[in-house]
């Protein structure tokens, strides 16, 4: 009974399932993948093809509905219970094969053998029976006598051991004999021409190159199943009759490529192949995907294909010895005729490829083989491009890897890997990073591959990402290679991780002898870099005779000695070091001619052979004619150091400043940032820009002030500068610092005493307002109580400068200190309260008459307006004494007239209307509290305690405070 479909609404949605079609002469191939696989049950009746899975999907079967391929009718998709069922109805005289292939189920239509399609065939004995010709067997050339290879017993014990992080398996024969070892998907196969029992039960477990091993018995063979991760490197050797196949990366080279062509000798299209010492064409039963493999075997030294091959009815196996193929037909085919294999089909091959095949043979052919180690490069081979020159052999390469990554998510990566290898020999950095890095995109089990590693973190080192490269070392993959050690210490070295450069360099020296010249120069050219850095002279100078102990090209040499004559300086031969320097400084290549002539200019300025002012013009101009690389983050140093020497801070800051932020992370950038820091803190901090006039310290503080420090530091440079403001009466400008530091740097206790400082200099530029805007603004509960004392002083003047009399007396109400009195005279004098103000001005100045020296400008106010306030009060009396204690200082007064006319009293005379105005106006005192403050400023402390804001934000607004606690005033 059918089962009705479910509404739409319950159907997966498209993705899950990719069905995907491909039609040939004889038959159609359906393949269908599932995300994250699925379990499959099929049934048949008659013409009716069931495939039932476990889970849901919407495939797209529109095509397969309506425009149905040859050998099928229609399709169908059913939904029940969760699960999908594709029904497909074949055509008449049509049959089906379903099975399942690299992670897809598939359905394979072909024609019904004729046998099967047709009636019964008549009895050729019966009357009128037309006789019938059978063809003669073709005769089968006996195999040549070989010893018999199965020991005695039958059971061939293998045996398992690690070297280096590789697995070796050995399978112990009595004598030689033929063998095939390739890989399919995540499984190695390993077969034998001999039928014998395989005991694998010594096979090691938990390892990463492989998990488990099965062994399989056939009439003529016998063989071993190895699930291994797809990636995993394996090579074949024997010795006698001793195979040894060997998972991971190692030391063995690669087999000798089998060469596949086509066969035109005549008949249908066919393939054929050459195996030196092939013994044996078998067909061998997979016991998990449940098809049948062909497989040739050979005798050693090991032979293979270097990766799959995908022809339209068939496809080659990756192999490491022997051949192994997949068929997508049952009548294919495979003879063997001495050294040569013949691969058809009775009606022929379909040699058309699939994706272009034709390239793709044509680019496998002398593709570029892995390196024996990870950390390998095959410069001989890898770069290599033939007839063809390089963009013949870059396309060739490039259609074969793209034909490759086309054809699923878990296709293969050979054709890949065999570009990346080619670009890398070519030292194309940046392209093989790309491709590198789509490789990992699709198929993330590539990353536990130690020869990937290995090539992206070489294509970094080349492209000069060293941290990059770093991490592609660090995997457990590449944990214990020698060949990777070096490239560690090298990227370590670029670094200046100078220990961690000098340690893998030791670590890496088993493998040093394999590698180029010209890298061996560089890696141990690196180590001489890394002991120089150290201190270790006598290491520095092994390391440069090791560089130099292979010839390379004369431009690497001219490199080396370029750290050499380093060496020759630190040993303190500065002279001979020079004569170095300047043999290189003629060689065609800036990047060598740069670095030299930025030491020989350090040399002679040492030696006294040049001036400082030609030295900055050498290294001025040497900054910008050679850029990009650590000689242009030396000479900006060297520039600004040189500047700084000289007193030309601007010029030293700006030459800091000018390294370019690209290179930002680099040890010799970070040097310069440090310097930067250092010259500013030293201009601000330590007193190093006090000789500059303060106009031009305010410039330069304001050219560089995202230099200033966090924390205390930087507050401490602003409280600096503003002092030498104020001491100049430049007061807009000390405001406007304190008033950043106060809106963006500070809060708590330091603002609200940052905060008291700008009202001050608010008060002295006679802008009382503001004075208490600042006040009001940086208000808080908690404070010290001569802080509170000191803002309640601030805010009483500004009160009174304002008019606010009253205010300005209740502000100061409770104060007994000097200032507070001073305050309340001043507030008495405002009032013209003249018998009281003129009376605590005179004791403001107490016993000051004794004292022989000259008045200073607050006590010259005091005594003036103590003289005005008796005169206005008619207290002739308290005059004449004034006048008789201070007559003596008259003289010595910064304004003797208006003092001579203020002691004389209006009942003298003397005392004119225009007179009395002079005498009354605030300058004097003014001025004398103005100084008062400035001493102030000069000695005061930087603000109490570090609560400093991170980040420069706009103030926030005035918020609602809480009542003070109870004995403490709120500032």
């Amino acid at each position: 009974a059918g089962v009705a479909a479910p509404t739409a609404g319950s159907v997966a949605p498209r993705g899950a399932l990719d069905v995907h079609v491909g039609e040939a002469r004889d038959f159609t191939r359906i393949e269908l993948h599932w995300a994250g696989g699925a379990r499959t049950t099929t049934s048949r009746n008659g013409q009716v093809l069931s495939l039932k899975f476990d889970r849901d999907a919407n495939p797209d079967i529109a095509r397969l509905k309506y425009s149905p391929p040859k050998w099928l009718k229609t399709a169908e998709a059913r939904h029940a219970g969760g699960r999908l069922e594709l029904v497909f109805t074949l055509a008449d005289g049509a049959d089906a094969k379903v099975g399942s292939a690299d992670g897809a189920t598939y359905v394979n239509l072909f024609e019904k053998p004729a046998e099967e399609a047709q009636a019964p065939a008549a009895d050729p004995t019966a009357p009128g029976a037309a006789p019938v010709e059978v063809a003669e067997a073709p005769q089968i050339e006996p195999e040549p006598e070989r010893p018999n290879p199965v020991p005695p017993g039958g059971v061939v014990h293998m045996t398992a051991a690690m070297s280096n992080g590789q697995v070796q398996l050995t399978f112990p024969w009595a004598n030689p004999n033929g063998a095939a070892v390739f890989r399919r998907g995540a499984a190695v196969w390993v077969v034998f021409d001999a039928a014998a029992i395989i005991d694998v039960s010594r096979a090691p477990r938990g390892l990463k190159q492989f998990s488990t091993v099965q062994a399989v018995k056939g009439e003529d063979y016998s063989a071993v199943r190895i699930a291994s991760p797809v990636g995993t490197p394996v090579f074949a050797s024997n010795l006698g009759g001793t195979w040894t196949i060997s998972l991971g990366s190692g030391p063995q080279g690669q087999a000798s490529p089998i060469r596949i062509g086509r066969d035109d000798v005549g008949g249908p299209a066919a393939l054929k192949a050459e195996i030196a010492g092939s013994t044996r064409a078998v067909r061998v039963q997979d016991p998990v995907v449940g098809d049948t493999l062909s497989v040739v075997t050979a005798l050693g030294p090991s032979k293979g294909v270097q990766m799959r091959r995908e022809y339209v009815q068939m496809a080659v196996l990756p192999s490491a010895q022997g051949l192994g193929m997949e068929s997508y037909v049952n009548d294919l085919h495979v003879e063997r005729e001495g050294d040569l294999v013949h691969i058809g089909r009775p009606t022929g091959l379909a040699l058309s490829p699939v994706f272009a095949q034709v390239r793709q043979i044509e680019a496998s052919l002398g593709a570029p083989q892995p390196a024996s180690m990870p950390g390998l490069i095959d410069d001989v081979n890898w770069p290599r491009t033939g007839e063809t020159g390089f963009l013949g052999r870059y396309s060739q390469l490039l259609n074969a890897a793209t034909e490759e990554g086309a054809v699923a998510k878990d296709a293969p990566i050979a054709a890949r890997m065999a570009l990346a290898r080619f670009l890398v020999g070519s030292q194309l950095s940046f392209e093989a990073i790309g491709l590198l890095n789509d490789i990992a995109r699709t198929n993330p089990e590539v990353l536990d591959n130690p020869e990937f590693r290995g090539l992206r973190g070489i294509s970094r080192v080349m492209a000069r990402r060293y941290k990059e490269a770093q991490a592609d070392f660090a995997s457990p993959a590449l944990s214990d290679d020698p060949s990777i050690a070096l490239w560690r210490s090298y990227a370590a070295a670029q670094l200046a991780q100078w220990p961690e450069a000098r340690s893998h360099f030791l670590d890496g020296s088993e493998a040093f002898g394999l590698f180029s010249p010209m890298w061996k120069q560089r890696f141990a050219r690196a180590d001489a870099q890394a002991a120089l850095a150290l201190g270790d002279i006598d290491g520095a100078d092994r390391s440069i005779k090791l560089a130099l102990s292979d010839k390379a090209e004369p431009l690497e040499e001219l490199a080396t000695r370029l750290i050499q004559a380093q060496v020759i300086e630190a040993k303190g031969q500065p002279q001979r070091a020079l004569g170095v320097y300047q043999a290189i400084m003629k060689a065609p290549t800036e990047s060598l001619t740069a670095p030299a002539t930025l030491r020989a200019t350090q040399i002679k300025l040492q030696l006294g052979q040049i001036s400082p002012v030609d030295a900055a013009n050498v290294f001025a101009g040497l900054r910008y004619r050679w850029r990009g690389d650590a000689t242009e983050l030396e000479t900006i140093r060297a520039l600004g150091q040189l500047y700084l020497s000289q007193g030309r801070y601007r010029e030293a800051l700006e030459a800091f400043k000018s390294a370019p932020p690209a290179q930002a992370d680099k040890p010799e950038s970070i040097q310069i940032q440090a310097d930067l820091t250092n010259a500013f803190r030293a201009l601000f901090l330590d007193g190093a820009a006090d000789g500059l006039e303060p106009v031009q310290a305010l410039a330069l503080f304001y050219d560089f002030q995202d230099l200033t420090p966090l924390g205390a530091d930087g507050d401490l440079m602003v409280r600096k500068l503003v002092r030498r403001l104020v001491d100049v009466d430049l007061l807009d400008q000390a405001a406007n610092l304190l008033k950043y530091q106060v809106e963006n740097r500070l809060d708590g206790v330091p603002r609200a005493q940052v905060a008291t400082d700008l009202a001050t200099i608010y008060l002295m530029d006679r802008k009382p307002e503001q004075a208490l805007q600042a006040i009001n603004n940086s208000r808080t509960t908690v404070l010290p109580n001569a802080l509170n004392a000191e803002r309640r002083l601030i805010e009483g003047r500004a009160l009174m400068n304002l008019g606010r009399l009253d205010g300005a007396e209740e502000m100061i109400e409770r104060d007994t200190t000097r200032e507070g009195q001073d305050l309340r005279t001043e507030i008495a004098w405002k009032r013209k309260d003249w018998p009281t103000a003129g009376a605590m001005f005179e004791k403001s100045l107490g016993d000051r008459f004794k004292l022989p020296q000259a008045l200073t400008s607050e006590e010259e106010g005091k005594l003036l307006r103590a003289g005005v306030s008796y005169s206005l009060a008619g207290d002739d009396a308290a005059l004449a004494r004034l006048y008789s204690r201070y007559q003596g200082f008259i003289a010595q007064a910064h304004n003797p007239d208006a003092l001579q006319v203020a002691l004389s009293g209006m009942s003298s005379g003397q005392l004119g209307v225009a007179d009395f105005g002079r005498v009354t106006a605030d300058n004097e005192s003014f001025a004398g509290w103005v100084g008062k403050m400035k001493v102030k400023f000069r000695e005061k402390p930087a603000p109490v305690g570090a609560s400093t804001r991170q980040a420069a934000t706009p103030a926030a607004g005035k918020t609602a405070e809480a009542a003070p606690p109870k004995g403490k005033a709120k500032g």
